[in-house]
């Protein structure tokens, strides 16, 4: 069985920090969730494939969820030519027979919410990369644009999400609030991401800001969409969610709002550093214990 918690310290920064905060067994039905979207997306960014490879790779990795193909041939063919360099990611890579078996564990409506999720954004993921050029460089045209891609890797993630949480918890009253404002949470993060890291993506051949867009348009979309996904915490709390849930969707909503405001200010690469999140997470603590607003 893989061991969840160690591929998310490895994989992952903010979610290593949240996930934890879920009540079993939502705790691992989530943790298999990121980890298979955050295949999906190594297998998008590999920077070391064109784009042959990669459309390639997210077909055999759709093929898999569906059942369809045998996970350990497949990382066979990975380990032959690594998509990166990220000794994290390409150690998740290697894990995905494990990874498959612990989520062959779970519950089957839930497991069913993981599939269907993970699947669309798979595909989403390839018609992206068949854009690319050959060398698989992919420039994003304008906002529209961005909105579609963020929708593809993000805001399917707010819906899992969402729906997995309706599974766990006695939800209905937030259900219509919840669904309404999950696309835009997980666009919040995705476009702070995109800002932060747009260095980073142009020196490994990825352009998610359009070259003429404004740059205020994006971080006022930004603001916008966190606004949103305060009040997906905020509908959590009126509605009676435990305080795991509750932290776990709180807590990447303020680190997000933080960096925001630390990119803006001095520009991309920007990031919160120890401190802030060590008291970003005491806050929130406070706050759900008091019974204040989470975000």
């Amino acid at each position: 069985m893989a061991d969840l918690e160690k591929l998310l310290l490895r994989t992952s920064r903010t979610f290593a920090l949240s996930i934890p905060r879920l009540p079993r067994p939502l705790r691992d039905q989530v943790a298999v969730a990121y980890l298979l979207f955050r295949v999906a997306d190594t297998l998008e960014d590999a920077f070391r494939w064109d784009r042959a490879l990669r459309v390639e790779a997210l077909d055999g990795f759709a093929a898999v969820l569906r059942g369809e193909a045998d996970p350990a041939a497949l990382v066979a063919t990975w380990r032959g030519a690594p998509p990166c360099d990220h000794e994290g990611y390409l150690e998740l890579l290697e894990a995905l027979p494990a990874l498959l078996a612990a989520f062959a564990a779970i519950e089957p409506a839930a497991r069913g919410v993981i599939a269907h999720h993970a699947l669309r954004t798979t595909e989403g993921m390839r018609a992206f990369v068949a854009r690319a050029s050959e060398e698989g460089r992919l420039q994003l045209r304008d906002l529209g644009d961005l909105v579609a891609y963020c929708y593809v890797v993000a805001g399917i993630v707010g819906e899992l999400l969402t729906d997995l949480l309706l599974l766990a918890e006695d939800l209905e009253v937030a259900e219509e609030a919840l669904r309404a404002r999950a696309v835009a949470f997980g666009e919040a993060l995705q476009l702070v991401n995109i800002l932060k890291d747009a260095a980073d993506d142009a020196s490994e051949g990825r352009s998610f800001l359009p070259p003429d867009l404004d740059l205020a348009m994006v971080f006022a979309r930004a603001r916008a969409d966190l606004g949103a996904a305060r009040g997906y915490v905020r509908a959590l709390q009126a509605a009676g969610a435990s305080a795991g849930v509750i932290a776990f969707c709180a807590l990447p909503v303020l680190l997000a709002a933080k960096t925001l405001d630390e990119v803006e200010a001095r520009g991309a690469g920007a990031k919160v550093d120890r401190a802030t999140v060590e008291a970003v997470v005491a806050g929130l603590d406070e706050a759900i214990a008091a019974g204040r607003p989470a975000a």
